[in-house]
């Protein structure tokens, strides 16, 4: 979201790749929310990408703590789907969902499921706005989407 806001990208303008040419290899991304999974394909040292994006992919890796960067790919994909189901810039109402979200410490504890991540958007969505059905919806679906 921020690469988007910096270069005045809206949702349909992005190509939703984090961590571009970082790796080995000017094809390679460190994530995609567009696509997890599709970051990098068969890169030299990584091989192809892992993740998953609906939790029938999920994984419990402990020594990943979890899972937590594995798995990442499902809340990020359930976020690259309510900002293209919205439209316009992901800055103005997906973004700020997810990140009252994050800053909501009763719902999303240190210890937080997806569950309780989709729980705390759901709220916040409905909270910031109220008079607008179509966005609490469009956080709805995109979480039921990738299985949460």
């Amino acid at each position: 979201m921020i690469k988007q806001k910096t270069l005045n990208l809206d949702v349909k303008q992005s190509n939703w790749l984090i961590g571009e040419k970082v790796m080995i290899g000017n094809k390679h991304s460190l994530r995609s929310l567009k696509a997890p999974g599709m970051a990098f394909r068969n890169h030299p040292v990584w091989g192809t990408d892992p993740q998953p994006a609906h939790m029938s992919g999920y994984t419990n890796d402990p020594l990943d703590n979890g899972g937590v960067h594995l798995n990442s790919g499902i809340p990020n994909h359930a976020f690259y789907l309510v900002a293209m189901t919205l439209g316009g810039y992901a800055w103005e109402k997906a973004g700020k969902i997810w990140y009252a979200a994050m800053c909501d410490k009763k719902t999303v504890k240190r210890d937080a499921k997806f569950a309780d991540f989709k729980n705390a958007t759901l709220v916040q969505a409905q909270k910031l706005f109220k008079t607008d059905a179509a966005v609490e919806k469009a956080v709805s679906d995109a979480w039921t989407s990738v299985g949460v």
